[in-house]
């Protein structure tokens, strides 16, 4: 069984009530004549409250009464909503309300709109009535365009305003440059060309030890190796790192030659991508990156490499919005709405034990 409320299963303490009810009686106390009473103030009759177990076969009856309650309404629909308007607060206010009564939907009810609504109503178009309609009232950039057509059993209208895209907020990239005065300048030249180049809410910031933020460290010093603390994403090593080449054993036992400081580079992966070739490989202090381009020696070097790092980093493209449309109701149901039923023998297990506590209960009365 299908419980599409699971909430009403915490209704279950009720069972309490009628347990307390069938505990308890309430008794006379039985009064009897003395010769000497009629000495003492006249008192009216009390009652004593005696616990003790009462007509268990209707105490039984009646917390399978409730049970079976509770068990019903939490496997049932009840489709309760009406027409319903749902509003994104990002919205103008004036041409929402405009677009609600030219779609007819004026006395309609009102909800927030959710995130990520059309999923969200197909997973709870069972709580609104077969004869509903619902209307949509947001900003295009609120609804991500779905992979396919999504289908409902409701007629769903979609009103979307397209807004005026904002600046893209603007992005600093802390990168540390480790180079000796000679070739600092080169490499300054390329990070102020890829300010130009790039986009204009991008900025590169040197710095020369590195901190949380930090996305790129160019390690351009010769003959010398990082500290150990030192981390990023991404690192930068010239060849001229290398003036003194260190030996490291492959595997099969050949010897070859590495950067001083990175033994990583000696297994790394070659790749060649917009004309620069680039090696690579991973290592606990970030992924290490090498090319003879590092610095470049003129500008279509540079721009070259610029290209090359924006396709290796590409951000992934964003989401299209849903413009307005109507999705009419189809005949196939959602599964979520196909399987959640409501279950008939419940509902006559409910009325047999109803019956059956009214007959008991004018018997014992009788």
């Amino acid at each position: 069984m299908l419980s599409s409320y699971p909430w009403w299963w915490l209704a279950l303490p009720l069972l309490l009530l009628p347990v307390w009810w069938h505990r308890q009686k309430r008794q006379r106390l039985k009064a009897e004549p003395l010769a000497t009473a009629r000495f003492l103030p006249s008192a009216p009759p009390e009652q004593l409250r005696v616990w003790q177990w009462r007509d268990k076969v209707l105490l039984l009856v009646r917390c399978l009464l409730l049970v079976t309650l509770i068990a019903w309404l939490a496997a049932t629909i009840f489709p309760w909503r009406g027409d319903t308007v749902m509003i994104d607060a990002g919205a103008d206010k004036a041409w929402a309300e405009q677009q609600i009564s030219a779609a007819g939907f004026t006395a309609a009810a009102r909800i927030d709109l959710p995130p990520n609504p059309l999923a969200w109503l197909r997973a709870n178009e069972r709580d609104w009535r077969s004869t509903a309609r619902l209307l949509i009232v947001a900003r295009a950039d609120q609804i991500a365009m779905p992979a396919r057509v999504p289908q409902f059993s409701h007629q769903l209208e979609l009103r979307t305003a397209n807004v005026p895209a904002a600046p893209p907020a603007a992005i600093a990239q802390h990168i540390v440059l480790a180079a000796p005065a000679a070739r600092a300048p080169a490499w300054q030249s390329l990070f102020a060309a890829f300010d130009v180049a790039g986009n204009a809410a991008t900025r590169h910031q040197l710095a020369t030890e590195p901190d949380a933020g930090t996305t790129l460290i160019v390690w351009d010093t010769p003959a010398t190796s990082p500290p150990g603390n030192w981390r990023a994403p991404h690192w930068w090593i010239a060849p001229s790192a290398a003036v003194t080449p260190s030996l490291a054993t492959t595997a099969s036992g050949a010897t070859t030659s590495a950067i001083a400081g990175f033994p990583e580079l000696a297994s790394a992966t070659k790749l060649t991508i917009n004309g620069i070739t680039l090696r690579y490989a991973d290592s606990p202090r970030g992924r290490l990156w090498t090319s003879d381009a590092f610095p470049p020696r003129d500008a279509d070097t540079a721009r070259a490499l610029y290209e090359a790092w924006q396709l290796l980093s590409a951000a992934p493209a964003p989401a299209y919005a849903t413009p307005s449309q109507t999705f009419s109701a189809t005949r196939s149901a959602l599964p979520a709405i196909t399987n959640a039923k409501p279950a008939y023998w419940l509902a006559l297990a409910l009325l047999a034990l109803f019956i059956l506590e009214r007959t008991l209960t004018h018997a014992r009365r009788n």
